[in-house]
């Protein structure tokens, strides 16, 4: 009987002891556990940005329309005379000056003609030259009472006769001999050939077109105003002519207003003469011209500064928070860009901070830090 009681107290013992060894194992394991707990994450730091205030600044008024380059002196060339084309000594592009001979029609027929002419003339020389000479001989006569009055007075109107007839064939000579010059086609003055639709070859009259001969200097922008702004429109207006990118061509202004709208584009005929430039212009060239009425005080940000998401324009602003500025997104809508800013017609405020830099990793709400631009350098830095 005692030996059982200590079998029995020797087993209490050992799972009170194992009991306690688990207890304390747990808290070992408890307090590892709390001691490996991350640290908590500090507080995102703020990104450097450069950051422009919006401001005001005097901007132009201007609307910019379609507008076609013509030439003070162009001209259509067509042949005063029927024949085939024997010489096309020109192409297309070529610049030629006052004079020079571009073409040729087939002369023979008309060479002949002079030709024929001139031996008529020789005829008619020849009877006045005898004419002349026998008036000589019968005023002597006449003088000496030899012959009557009346054989003197017939010699007088054959001479006067014959020389009537010599003058009417040297004039036809001389119309016959300049109607050859037709045969050759020359330019009217100094300019660039056309597009030239003959070939070697084919029949011309009157009515072909043979090419076109355009002055390369003197050229006009026609602009036509639409009438809303008939009341606007005026010589000396500024007038830039741009091209498809909307670069600068040239610099001019305004010099005639039509007083007369056109029917067929209910638009008022504005011409500005285009000075030369490094790009030169050609007559029929299609441009845009960016007329200027006036200018406003507009808020501008730079070019930069604008992203384009699904054809919206979109800036970022620095806004204040508590302790310091986020970006916040802002949709903008802006004019079309006058050198390296954009003109903002709606989404900002005067004094608004627009972000410069770092666009491409800015994020709605992220913490930033505005660092105005550097003032203009000192002199002699």
């Amino acid at each position: 009987m005692r030996l059982s009681r200590r079998v029995w107290n020797a087993r209490a013992v050992s799972r009170k002891a194992l009991a306690v060894a688990l207890a304390v194992s747990l808290a070992g394991l408890v307090g590892g556990c709390k001691k490996s707990d991350p640290p908590p994450a500090a507080a995102p730091q703020a990104m450097p940005v450069q950051v422009q205030s919006v401001s005001l600044s005097s901007v132009p008024t201007s609307d910019t329309y379609v507008s076609t380059i013509k030439s003070r002196r162009s001209t259509t060339l067509q042949p005063q005379v029927d024949g085939n084309l024997t010489k096309i000594l020109v192409k297309s592009g070529d610049k030629v000056s006052a004079g020079q001979v571009l073409m040729q029609i087939d002369p023979l027929k008309q060479v002949a003609t002079v030709e024929a002419q001139q031996g008529t003339e020789q005829q008619q020389n020849a009877v006045y030259q005898y004419n002349m000479t026998d008036l000589a001989r019968q005023a002597q006569l006449y003088k000496d009472g030899i012959i009557s009055k009346q054989a003197y007075d017939q010699a007088v109107q054959a001479f006067q006769n014959s020389k009537a007839a010599l003058d009417s064939a040297a004039s036809q000579t001389k119309t016959q001999r300049e109607q050859l010059a037709y045969y050759q086609i020359r330019a009217p003055f100094e300019g660039i050939v056309g597009d030239i639709p003959v070939h070697l070859g084919d029949y011309v009259s009157s009515t072909t077109v043979l090419t076109t001969v355009d002055e390369d200097k003197d050229l006009e922008a026609y602009v036509y105003v639409p009438t809303e702004r008939a009341a606007q429109v005026r010589m000396g207006l500024a007038v830039d002519l741009l091209d498809e990118s909307l670069a600068v061509l040239a610099h001019s202004s305004i010099s005639f207003v039509s007083p007369e709208v056109d029917n067929n584009l209910q638009g008022i005929l504005a011409k500005s003469p285009i000075p030369k430039t490094s790009q030169p212009l050609r007559n029929g060239q299609i441009v845009n011209a960016r007329v200027t009425w006036g200018t406003s005080q507009t808020a501008t940000i730079p070019v930069l500064a604008v992203t384009l998401i699904g054809g919206q324009s979109f800036v970022y602003v620095a806004a204040p928070r508590a302790g310091g500025y986020s970006a916040h997104q802002v949709s903008v809508t802006v004019a079309e860009p006058i050198g390296n800013v954009y003109p903002v017609l709606a989404g900002l405020r005067t004094g608004d901070k627009v972000i410069l830099s770092g666009i491409q990793f800015l994020q709605e709400g992220m913490p930033v830090m505005p660092l105005m631009p550097p003032g203009p350098p000192k002199a002699g830095n």
